[in-house]
């Protein structure tokens, strides 16, 4: 479905002056930022464990196929590692990226004015400084991919249309 707006193109894998009609993947479109921010067309979602894009598109707007507006929306390109992982993919993610997952990755202490949820990378030896594990910061990583925008289901076939239209000016 994501793709059956995008142009064709004549592309000759071979060189060898035989073309195939293929679909122009190289066509981009964005949300824009002001879009992605206007409360209005927007709710704030929380992906559970192993939920995948499809899931969500399903759930909110009753087709998996529109997982595509899912990741658009969220500005995700890479649905494996942009997207949050499962409990058992972050522990094998994880424990082959790190040697000793519960080694120190660094040092942090907390902002001591203003929005004190807010944390500062600091030198072992700051005082009040704190060792956040190697699997801890990508926890941290893995829970703000968990909280995600999706658009509102009344303004989805506006989008979808919209997105069309684009895709179809690119030529």
């Amino acid at each position: 479905m994501y793709f059956n707006p995008f142009p064709t193109i004549e592309y000759d894998p071979t060189g060898s002056g035989y073309t195939n009609k293929i679909k122009d993947i190289t066509t981009r479109v964005k949300v824009k930022q002001w879009v992605r921010n206007k409360a209005a067309l927007f709710a704030k979602y929380d992906v559970h464990d192993a939920m995948t894009p499809e899931m969500v598109a399903f759930y909110l707007y009753d087709n998996s196929e529109l997982h595509w507006v899912v990741l658009l929306f969220n500005e995700i390109t890479n649905s494996y590692y942009g997207w949050p992982l499962s409990r058992k993919d972050f522990d094998a993610f994880v424990n082959d990226k790190y040697e000793n997952p519960l080694a120190t990755h660094h040092y942090e202490i907390t902002q001591s004015s203003g929005d004190q949820s807010i944390k500062i990378n600091v030198m072992s030896t700051v005082a009040g400084a704190i060792a956040v594990t190697n699997l801890d910061y990508e926890a941290a990583i893995q829970d703000k991919k968990k909280q995600i925008r999706v658009l509102k289901p009344e303004y989805l076939n506006q989008f979808v249309r919209e997105f069309q239209d684009l895709v179809r000016k690119k030529v």
